[in-house]
């Protein structure tokens, strides 16, 4: 419990130092866009390089990630059910909800809480790659179809290569399942880059707070509550279950679906939003409310489970 408590303590203390720093105008009104561009594009991948060079894939994969997929595919029915029962919002609104509902934030937020509170960068791993290799293009290529009425595959299939953090996880993979040495003179600066991620991460994240006015979208309040509910509660709580009583994981392996499970909405559902300009103030405010109440459902769903 004393570890839970000084992770997400860290965590934190760095992402309210970004909050500061960003009121306080240090770097100019732009460092926080400069520290998420380089830790996305330089740290991430260095760091996800070294994780899992080093990691046994076969432990990755199996039923925590199949925990995983199970409850985001829940949620997000659940939201598309509460929209054809109430909201009726168009396809690509909807589906940025569901998106919302079940996206989670497993790089920016989930790598810091994996080394922090689980004890395990590795353990975000999955995710991220289930999310940009499988989910992502499959989002894309709807709301592609629903805005445009015409499909780009090329842009669609594109995209999870194109992502820096996927391709540093696949050149560690390719490592790890061909048991190459990487020198020292290679890795040894690899790492140095990649202890700068976690860090320049959450003072970016803690920077894009400061100014943030949710719940004045035109969709409304109702959307925004509903996915927000679901990804911080509901999406736990069904991970939870499933962890537990459907698949009969160890209480370690509980505790980190759960986790998982509650880690906020990711910030892509917003690029994605902004990218076809529908939804995207929708998008933004359930980023903003779960990431408000992530931190809060997984120090109670922590003491309910040690």
């Amino acid at each position: 419990m004393q570890g839970i408590v000084t992770g997400f303590a860290i965590i934190g203390v760095v992402i309210a130092a970004g909050y500061v720093a960003a009121r306080l105008r240090l770097g100019g009104p732009e460092a926080g866009t400069a520290l998420n561009r380089i830790g996305f594009f330089v740290a991430s991948p260095a760091l996800l390089f070294t994780v899992v060079a080093d990691a046994d894939l076969g432990a990755l994969l199996g039923l925590p990630l199949l925990v995983q997929l199970v409850s985001a595919v829940v949620v997000a029915a659940m939201f598309v059910t509460v929209n054809l029962l109430w909201f009726r919002l168009r396809t690509p609104e909807a589906t940025i909800g569901a998106l919302g509902s079940s996206y989670v934030n497993a790089g920016n937020i989930g790598l810091p809480v994996a080394v922090y509170v689980l004890g395990d960068a590795s353990a975000a791993v999955p995710v991220i790659a289930l999310q940009l290799l499988v989910i992502s293009p499959l989002v894309l290529l709807l709301l592609d179809a629903s805005t445009s009425g015409t499909v780009s595959w090329k842009f669609v299939l594109s995209q999870p290569v194109r992502n820096p953090i996927i391709l540093g996880a696949l050149a560690g993979a390719a490592v790890s399942l061909t048991g190459v040495t990487v020198p020292d003179v290679v890795i040894a600066p690899l790492e140095i880059l990649g202890g700068a991620a976690v860090p320049m991460i959450l003072l970016a994240f803690g920077m894009s707070l400061h100014g943030s006015r949710p719940l004045r979208g035109e969709e409304g309040r109702g959307p925004v509550v509903v996915a927000s509910v679901l990804k911080a509660v509901v999406m736990p709580a069904v991970a939870f279950v499933t962890a537990r009583y459907v698949f009969g994981l160890d209480d370690a392996e509980v505790v980190s679906a759960v986790t998982l499970a509650a880690l906020p909405t990711a910030q892509n559902i917003y690029n994605y939003a902004a990218r076809f300009r529908r939804g995207d103030v929708l998008a933004r405010d359930v980023v903003l409310v779960t990431t408000l109440a992530s931190p809060v459902v997984m120090l109670v769903a922590a003491v309910l489970l040690t």
